[in-house]
């Protein structure tokens, strides 16, 4: 029998090994790419939930803001104008201050010690009403030589005048009040009417 030289058995072990496979880039590159591709995916989708969930807690944000300026503005105006009813009624008081002391003319005052006195009381009174009026933002309205304005004014009836420009305020029947800026009672007023109007007189 042959036998083997040491040689010959490694060249028959090295003929009978596979060789190694070769390695090429792409296929070491491809899996990182993938890896990449998904946390860009991944990425991009938490930011969108984020930027989605922004928007939710501002816009909640602002109803709540809104919801508490709405809230003390309900409760300012309840403050304010609580006291309305009462005001309007109270007005009729102080009209019929105001008819009492009409009906009294200045040579009756001084005819009558008495007279003048109750007028003067009257007055006194009326003075208070109106500190009182102050005091809850109750203003008259000042319409007398004024433009008519149906938020403000009640037209009770129309007086020719041609010296007048027309739809102006040319008597004053019942003044009228607001409280706080908010018509509390109109004006009761006389509104003058064959005058110019007043763009035409403005044209000229």
């Amino acid at each position: 029998e042959l036998e083997l030289s040491s040689s010959d058995t490694a060249k028959e072990d090295t003929d009978g090994a596979e060789e190694p496979q070769e390695i090429r880039p792409d296929q070491t590159d491809r899996p990182e790419e993938n890896l990449k591709e998904d946390s860009l995916a991944t990425y991009e989708e938490l930011e969108g939930e984020v930027a989605e969930l922004k928007d939710h807690l501002l816009r909640a944000v602002a109803e709540a803001e809104n919801v508490r300026r709405r809230t003390e503005r309900e409760k300012a105006d309840a403050s304010k104008y609580a006291v309305t009813n009462f005001a309007r009624s109270i007005l009729s008081v102080a009209d019929n201050l105001s008819r009492a002391l009409e009906s009294v003319t200045q040579e009756g005052r001084e005819a009558s010690e008495e007279i003048n006195n109750l007028c003067v009381g009257i007055e006194i009174t009326g003075n208070e009403l109106d500190n009182v009026y102050e005091q809850f933002g109750i203003k008259p309205i000042d319409a007398l030589g004024k433009r008519f304005d149906h938020n403000f004014h009640q037209a009770m009836f129309e007086v020719d005048d041609p010296e007048q420009p027309a739809g102006f305020v040319v008597q004053q029947i019942q003044k009228g009040y607001t409280i706080h800026g908010r018509l509390l009672r109109p004006t009761m007023v006389a509104v003058s009417k064959g005058g110019p109007n007043i763009e035409e007189t403005n044209g000229d």
